[in-house]
Formats: structure tokens, sequence, C-alpha cells
């Protein structure tokens, strides 16, 4: 018997339906900009963690990620949709903090008509 994965959030498939014989098909699905990684299953929660903690640094954590893979995840998003999806002030003696920009909010094509995040609907 095989050890069972830690749970990051991840355990909800993003399209699921009924199979025969009490089979069932699961998928993931992920948007590619010029043949990138622009959008993920894990990518949302990363935004969604930022926009509940207002942390970059807090999200990560909260996701057991290293700060630096969240961070590389954050400038790639940023990179390939044009415009910031996440602002951020830099640390200090309190610390920075993060949000997301009217575009994060909403960081899929055509304003989200095919697709909504948990949550939202």
């Amino acid at each position: 018997m095989g050890r069972k994965k830690t749970d990051h959030g991840r355990g909800t498939a993003l399209a699921e339906g009924p199979g025969p014989a009490g089979f069932r098909i699961k998928g993931r699905l992920w948007l590619e900009k010029d043949g990138e990684t622009y959008l993920s299953w894990g990518r949302v929660v990363l935004l969604e963690r930022i926009r509940e903690l207002g942390s970059i640094a807090a999200a990560a954590r909260s996701l057991d990620m290293a700060y630096s893979h969240a961070w590389t995840l954050v400038a790639d998003m940023n990179r390939l949709a044009g415009q910031e999806l996440v602002s951020r002030t830099f640390g200090g003696r309190h610390g920075g903090r993060a949000w997301l920009t009217p575009a994060g909010r909403r960081p899929w094509p055509n304003s989200g008509a095919w697709w909504t995040p948990s949550g939202s609907g």
C-alpha cells in the first residue's frame, strides 16, 4: 500500500464526470501562453492566498511552498499577463505586503467567461 500524499488544496479536480461501473473521470486544466504555463490550479490558489493573507511569504507558508518558488510563480504570471497581477511593498521593520491588482482579481482571458474559480459562484 502506498503512503497517502498530503493534500495542499489540490484535491479537487477542476473537471469531473461519472464513468462506467464506478469509475470517475477527473482532470486538471492549465492555461499556457507562448508555451509557458500562465495559470494552473496551484497558481490560482496562490493568488487566492495572497488576496486573503496580504503577503507572498504568508501565502507560500500556507501552501508549504518555498517563498522563492512562490515569488517565481508570481513574477512569471505578471510577465505573461503583460501587467502586474500582484503588487507589493518591500519589507522593512514590519515586513512587506502584497495585494492583487484589478487584473489579478480576474487573471483569466475574457473576464472569466469560461471559468469561475472556487468561491466565486
